[in-house]
């Protein structure tokens, strides 16, 4: 069971939930950018929520299937089309031998999943199948998919009929919420106030590894190098160009910036989602605040996975 690349798209990978615990080898986790939307995509066709799907960036690819099986789309609106018929996000669809996908540019955000029955097989390295592109680890043979490249897909788990999902995901992207950084006293209350009142862009230089950002100059008042140390997944960094810097998958894993905040866990996927020329601001919120989004957010999903 397999499916071919006709056209790979602009930064198209295979991903999955990520690989964890091996950051104190220089390793960061990677995985998808938008590990919500991978997951509701593989619960939509009776996948297990971690298994390995095709992730698409700004522009998506082009694929023939050459057997009949199951497919979902989930993520950021694309345009979509099997054989020319205009398809929806967060459908189970079925998909006969020797039809061809299309999915063109991004409507909305970043990335788009497509996720098919049974999961793509690639070799698991360190307990994971997710493309770390910066190492060329993992994947398929560790870089973005090329046409040509023939992808097989293994056997369905589950024998029931696909489900439907209606609780769609907040995509809206324009506002992330934050706690406090490691070295958020290192910032005095004005360039607080101008963190958290002025927008940013998203600039051009984004990317898996961090999420540059442009607008008002962000300055620590006792200094923009600290002693290195270990940099979490969201982390805010402030560079001595005072440009924030949101660390992201495949993020260093130390670094010797001070961290003004860091994204909440709950808004990671919207991280995910970010493009070139997004506006955004930050809200700061509290560790317990944060916390409760977080408890909210694997109740739908597991409530999800209950349900399959």
């Amino acid at each position: 069971m397999s499916i071919t690349v006709l056209k790979p798209g602009l930064q198209s990978t295979i991903q999955d939930l990520g690989r964890y615990n091996y950051s104190h080898f220089g390793i960061s986790a990677s995985g998808a950018a938008d590990p919500l939307s991978l997951q509701i995509g593989n619960m939509l066709i009776g996948n297990k929520k971690y298994a390995s799907a095709i992730e698409m960036t700004i522009i998506g690819g082009e694929f023939q299937f050459n057997v009949e099986c199951y497919i979902a789309i989930s993520g950021s609106e694309f345009d979509a089309a099997l054989d020319n018929n205009v398809i929806t996000n967060h459908k189970a669809i079925k998909v006969s031998k020797g039809q061809t996908l299309s999915v063109g540019q991004t409507k909305t955000g970043a990335r788009v999943y497509l996720c098919v029955q049974g999961g793509i097989n690639v070799d698991s390295y360190l307990s994971s199948k997710s493309t770390h592109i910066l190492s060329g680890i993992g994947g398929h043979f560790g870089r973005p998919i090329i046409k040509g490249d023939v992808l097989t897909f293994g056997k369905n788990e589950n024998s029931g009929i696909p489900k439907l999902i209606n609780n769609i995901l907040d995509m809206n992207t324009s506002i992330l919420r934050i706690n406090n950084g490691l070295q958020s006293n290192h910032f005095n209350n004005n360039t607080w106030n101008d963190f958290t009142s002025n927008s940013f862009l998203v600039s051009n230089l984004s990317n898996r590894m961090g999420i540059r950002l442009d607008g008002n100059k962000i300055n620590s008042t006792i200094d923009n190098e600290i002693i290195t140390e270990g940099v979490p997944l969201g982390a805010i960094q402030v560079p001595k160009s005072g440009d924030p810097i949101i660390s992201f998958v495949e993020h260093q894993t130390t670094g010797g910036y001070p961290k003004i905040a860091n994204v909440i866990m709950a808004d990671l996927y919207k991280v995910g989602q970010l493009k070139p020329g997004d506006k955004i601001k930050f809200d700061l919120v509290t560790i317990e605040e944060a916390e409760e989004l977080r408890f909210e957010q694997l109740a739908f999903i597991n409530n999800l996975e209950k349900n399959d």
